[in-house]
C-alpha cells in the first residue's frame, strides 16, 4: 500500500484506504474517492495531481493525494 502521489501516471489503482480527518475522509469520498473504487492518474504537476476517478476528472494536492492509500 502506498500512497497515491507516488503512482505513475496512466496506471489504474484500486483505493485501499481514505485517511485523514472525518470533513477530509468526507470530501474526498464526496469526489468520489472510495474504498474499492478504482482512480487513474492523468498527469502530475509540482506535487498536484489531476486524476480520472468514477470517470470525472479531479485536481487534487499533494497533501490530499498523500492521504489516498492504493
Amino acid at each position: 500500500m502506498m500512497p497515491l502521489s507516488m503512482m505513475e501516471a496512466g496506471e489504474p489503482n484500486v483505493i485501499k484506504k481514505v485517511g485523514g480527518k472525518e470533513e477530509t475522509r468526507r470530501f474526498l469520498e464526496n469526489l468520489g474517492f472510495v474504498v474499492g473504487g478504482t482512480v487513474t492518474v492523468i498527469s502530475e504537476t509540482d506535487g498536484n495531481m489531476i486524476v480520472n476517478v468514477k470517470d470525472s476528472r479531479v485536481a487534487i494536492g499533494k497533501d490530499m493525494a498523500n492521504k489516498i492509500m492504493v
